[in-house]
């Protein structure tokens, strides 16, 4: 099947959240990888300071890290509680992929040392960079017909994932981009409206 490529503009508005996945991809491995190494190498950060971290996980190891969740949640809920969860981690798992985004934080350490005026504000600065790195593979991976969504498992599954793949400890773990070949259609999609939230000076 031909994947029909969009332009940015238009991926950036068809980007959804997409929990019906299936274990397909409509891309190459090689592919993904040259996909995140681009935002990895051209995604903005503070001062240039580059603490971003990524980590790829396919196929077997993608559920092994859904397996891994599955079962610190479990032990950390109420039993009545943990089926809805379940439910939830059994149709990530079903996906294709994760990407795992990471912050170095030596990195963020290093910049509040160096640029003192700013100390305060560097752990925002990272999340700024760590948000557009999530954005950015998001759109990356809609463009290419790959269906996502973007999940927050941690801090439950962080030492659990350090051990199992070599992640640094001092690699804090921000968010988890679950991805695959889409089955279903996504919720409507809704605003607020533009007026509300745009203002125009100097038209």
């Amino acid at each position: 099947m031909t994947v029909e490529k969009k332009s940015f503009i238009d991926a950036i508005k068809a980007r959804r959240t997409y929990y019906q996945i299936t274990n397909e991809s409509t891309i190459s491995d090689d592919r993904i990888q040259e996909l995140v190494t681009d935002v990895l190498l051209n995604a903005p950060s503070a001062y240039n300071s580059q603490s971003a971290r990524l980590v790829i996980l396919l196929k077997e190891d993608h559920e092994k890290l859904w397996d891994i969740a599955k079962e610190v949640r479990k032990a950390a809920v109420a039993a009545d509680a943990f089926p809805a969860i379940e439910a939830k981690i059994n149709a990530l798992r079903a996906g294709y992929g994760t990407i795992l985004f990471y912050e170095d934080i030596p990195t963020v350490q290093a910049c509040q040392e160096k640029f003192k005026a700013f100390a305060d504000k560097f752990i925002q600065f990272s999340e700024h960079s760590s948000a557009m790195h999530q954005y950015a593979l998001w759109t990356a991976l809609e463009a290419e017909g790959l269906g996502a969504s973007l999940q927050h498992q941690n801090p439950f599954i962080d030492q659990r994932v350090a051990g199992e793949w070599g992640v640094p400890l001092d690699w804090d773990l921000k968010a988890q981009l679950v991805f695959g070949k889409p089955t279903g259609q996504p919720g409507e999609k809704t605003a607020k409206p533009v007026e509300e939230r745009l203002k125009v000076f100097g038209k």
